[in-house]
């Protein structure tokens, strides 16, 4: 991803909301903090710390999303190669049975939520 590309997010994010107000959390990546980047008034920034990960909600669904993958073994490079393969329809199978009930609950922090609601309650 680079900044054009999250331009292009932050652009269609605003036609979405119409005017309502979003907070946006991102990560330090050079796409999200370069100063090219035309941020509207209603979407606010949100800014983890510099190498937080785990202050990430998509680093909790990547690690559900893993956890069917884990310990595989392969004896050769074209075991490895089929088994990359498999593992592409694998994903997409996970992500199809994923609902929007576990992705909110492995995405959600409980801080985050609370800081949001208090924010919204001024």
């Amino acid at each position: 991803m680079n900044g054009e590309c999250f331009q292009q997010f932050l652009d269609w994010l605003s036609q979405q909301l119409g005017g309502d107000y979003a907070i946006l959390q991102v990560d330090q990546a050079p796409a999200h903090t370069s100063s090219a980047i035309r941020w509207q008034e209603f979407i606010i920034p949100l800014f983890q710390p510099p190498s937080a990960p785990g202050l990430n909600p998509i680093e909790r669904l990547w690690q559900l999303l893993k956890k069917p993958l884990k310990n595989q073994l392969f004896s050769s490079l074209q075991t490895l190669r089929v088994g990359v393969a498999r593992r592409r329809h694998r994903i997409q199978e996970i992500f199809d049975q994923l609902t929007l009930e576990q992705v909110i609950s492995v995405s959600s922090y409980n801080f985050i939520l609370e800081a949001l609601f208090y924010a919204a309650s001024y």
